[in-house]
């Protein structure tokens, strides 16, 4: 449940002013802003106060203002979470090292110039909703306030509950002056605050009769830029269970935010298509999707039903890796494909493992760090061709590495 706590804190872009002696915090959204938050959260998790596993966890964030009106920003919102897969999670003795695509979000909301946010009950994310609210007067440093906000959680498939859980709370705020973030000094404030709730009764099902929670966050703002750069949390949450267990999730997480710069896709399409064709790479193709660019690899090679690749097929990533170097500053997503036979869960699995595969050997030689590489197992979900024939099934049979845009 945990992993989804962290999505929701920077999505928003501010202004300050430097009035003598102290300072003025307020947002400020510009038409067509796009930006990315990248959060990481390393967590404990127990059950019944033993240790039962850790977990990393990897959130990535997409956001656009998309219009401004009297001070106030609509932002549009992508969310995906994903995790690092545990060793008593992999298969045999392989554990994979690149984080597995684990839920996306979209949502859509308003805020104003002091940071309180409009949002239609539908959406479970953000999570973290009217943090921070200003007090819309100038701060001194040491100053502090405070403002009510809320959680909203997403309980359907562990609880059975169908719509957004809404958690109220009271957040604590202090103005802490100048504050060192990786090297650099930035404004910072603190902001803290503490989760009580007795969720409804789950008809049938086990559900958190109590969840308890503390949260203390350190937010540093980019004055240049006019909007926050990063922050650092520290957390602790239990959910006391209507069968008598509690889970506890504790941990600490950090996050930045990065500018999302337009993809010429076209054009980077072209140059990946000569490419290929100059390091003469067979059964590739590449596509410009919503997504960003596709380069698919057809039929690579594994020996049958299992993630183990062929001689020969490391040669080919090779090449990819070179390509793949030249757009260091994007992200990218390695998607396993599959035929349309055997069960779907073997296919999810199978397509799941050989693109697990692919990425650690794309990690592995320098094509990308690990937390920039995502994967996803489609299974037979995404045909590209007829599964009836051995030549469609053949083409199906696929790994597709995206370079994303955002």
């Amino acid at each position: 449940m945990k992993k989804h706590f962290f999505l929701a804190f920077l999505t928003f872009s501010v202004l300050w002013l430097f009035p003598a002696g102290a300072e003025e915090f307020f947002y400020k959204h510009r038409l067509g802003d796009r930006y990315r938050v990248l959060s990481t959260v390393h967590e404990d998790v127990y059950i019944d106060n033993f240790l039962s596993h850790r977990a990393e966890i990897l959130n990535r964030i997409t956001v656009e203002v998309i219009a401004e009106s009297e001070g106030k920003g609509t932002h549009k919102a992508v969310f995906q979470t994903s995790e690092l897969a545990e060793a008593t999670r992999a298969w045999g003795n392989y554990v994979p090292q690149s984080y597995q695509w684990s839920r996306e979000y979209e949502s859509e909301f308003e805020r104003d110039t002091l940071g309180r946010m409009t949002i239609d009950r539908k959406y479970y994310m953000p999570v973290v909703r009217d943090v921070p609210v200003f007090p819309g007067r100038n701060l001194e440093v040491g100053e502090k306030w405070s403002n009510e906000g809320h959680e909203v959680h997403d309980f359907r498939d562990n609880f059975g509950i169908r719509d957004p859980y809404r958690i109220p709370f009271t957040a604590n705020y202090e103005y802490l002056g100048e504050r060192e973030w990786k090297g650099e000094s930035y404004p910072a404030f603190s902001v803290s605050y503490r989760i009580r709730s007795e969720p409804p009764r789950a008809v049938g099902r086990i559900w958190p009769r109590r969840i308890t929670g503390e949260s203390d966050q350190i937010v540093f703002w980019d004055s240049e830029s006019g909007q926050p750069v990063a922050y650092f949390e520290e957390f602790r949450f239990i959910l006391e269970l209507s069968d008598g267990k509690t889970i506890e999730y504790r941990g600490f997480a950090e996050a930045e935010i990065v500018e999302s710069l337009i993809m010429d896709k076209e054009q980077i399409a072209e140059e990946i298509i000569e490419e290929l064709q100059r390091l003469d790479i067979d059964d590739v193709s590449v596509r410009v999707v919503d997504e960003g660019i596709t380069i698919s690899l057809d039929n690579i090679q594994f020996h049958p039903d299992t993630a183990i690749m062929l001689p020969g097929e490391e040669e080919k990533l090779d090449k990819i890796v070179e390509i793949l170097k030249r757009y260091q500053e994007r992200d990218i997503l390695v998607g396993g494909h599959t035929a349309l036979a055997g069960t779907v869960e073997a296919r999810n699995r199978l397509s799941t493992q050989r693109a697990s595969i692919v990425a650690d050997y794309l990690i592995n030689r320098g094509a990308r760090t690990r937390d920039r590489v995502v994967v996803r197992g489609y299974g037979a979900e995404r045909p590209l061709a007829d599964n009836s024939t051995e030549e469609g099934m053949r083409r199906n049979r696929r790994v597709e590495i995206t370079i994303l845009e955002n």
